[in-house]
């Protein structure tokens, strides 16, 4: 058997499903509670003779509504929720009293005032250009925002310079209350303090050296919202694009094409340089190293002759005879071997004789010629 069927025969009580019906039914009731003239009853008839309906009755029920519902709002607004990454703010009658973290929290109704403030979000100012649909293609868009990119560097040069910034709230009371316009405050500091640094630099240092310029206005920056208490942490300063205008591009070019010949030449030069120049050092150094070994040499032979001079005369002193004729059969002994033919010449014989040299094992015949 069905519900349907269960029901008591007079039928169910139908009650509303939704918000929407509770609150209709409710203001309905309500409208029947202080409506002057109070509904007819079929078969019934109003009484002529009945009192006026008192207006101070009324009122009253209207303020004990009124309080009833100013008590549950009051009790509603008693709780409130911190999402994790932010954190809640809670004044006192205008007066800070307190920081909630993430959880469900108390405060004291129509007295305690809540200012909820995301501090993981990374919020980004962007210079020179603006991010169209952002995501895997992000598009940029350039034009219109020349005011912001155009800067005059320290050689009277112009460039044009585009950068992101990118901050978090460090300090949530410092962020809601030191400053009226946060990232207004952030836009105006970042242009003033990256206009004076790039103002104070020449123009081909700016253009290759950009990862320092990023370092330089992140660190000023960072000490300029500091002095300002403006509750934010720098996270990135990173440039994206640095040219110069493009009235001056073509001229730009050339210049840089001038500039990368003169690299390219000075390379080769020094590639040659070092090819030619040590070879040349070396092939110097070693001819002055064999010329100090051979003066050494000289020199120790000289001594060495000297030395072996002042000995055989030593000894030619004491045996005259004895070291003359030595000193004869040593220089016979060394000259002989190098002589083909040798004649012995004696003062009794009309004719020169042949030696017969034994030690070449040639001819024998060979040696000797005969005088004509």
């Amino acid at each position: 058997m069905s519900n349907q069927d269960q029901q008591p025969p007079w039928g169910k009580k139908k009650k509303p499903q939704t918000p929407e019906e509770m609150v209709a039914q409710l203001i309905k009731k309500l409208q029947d509670y202080f409506s002057d003239s109070p509904q007819k009853k079929p078969g019934r008839e109003t009484p002529t003779n009945s009192t006026p309906p008192n207006p101070f009755a009324s009122i009253g029920k209207l303020l004990a509504i009124v309080l009833v519902v100013l008590l549950l709002q009051g009790v509603y607004a008693s709780f409130f929720k911190i999402t994790p990454g932010e954190v809640g703010v809670v004044l006192r009658l205008g007066k800070y009293n307190r920081t909630a973290e993430p959880g469900l929290h108390f405060k004291v109704p129509y007295i305690d005032n809540l200012y909820k403030v995301d501090v993981e979000e990374i919020r980004k100012e962007e210079f020179g250009f603006r991010s169209r649909y952002p995501g895997q293609k992000t598009s940029f868009d350039r034009r219109g925002y020349d005011m912001e990119s155009l800067m005059l560097t320290a050689d009277k040069n112009v460039i044009n310079v585009a950068w992101i910034v990118q901050y978090r709230v460090s300090d949530p009371q410092a962020f809601l209350f030191q400053i009226k316009d946060v990232r207004q405050a952030v836009r105006d500091l970042s242009e003033r303090v990256t206009r004076r640094i790039v103002g104070n630099m020449d123009f081909d240092y700016v253009l290759s050296n950009r990862d320092l310029l990023a370092a330089s206005v992140k660190q000023e920056l960072q000490q300029e919202l500091k002095n300002l208490q403006a509750g934010l942490s720098i996270g990135t300063v990173q440039f994206q694009d640095i040219n110069p205008p493009d009235q001056v591009k073509p001229a730009f070019n050339e210049v840089n094409e001038a500039d990368q010949d003169m690299k390219r030449l000075v390379n080769e030069a020094e590639e040659i340089y070092n090819q030619k120049i040590p070879r040349a050092r070396g092939n110097a150094l070693q001819i002055v190293e064999e010329a100090h070994g051979y003066a050494v040499a000289r020199v120790n032979d000289a001594k060495g002759e000297s030395q072996r001079f002042l000995s055989i005369l030593t000894e030619y002193k004491n045996a005259p005879q004895v070291t003359k004729r030595r000193m004869y059969l040593e220089t016979m002994q060394e000259v002989l071997p190098a002589v083909e033919s040798i004649y012995i010449m004696d003062k009794d014989q009309q004719g020169p004789l042949p030696l017969l040299n034994l030690s070449r094992g040639g001819n024998p015949a060979a040696s000797f010629q005969p005088a004509n």
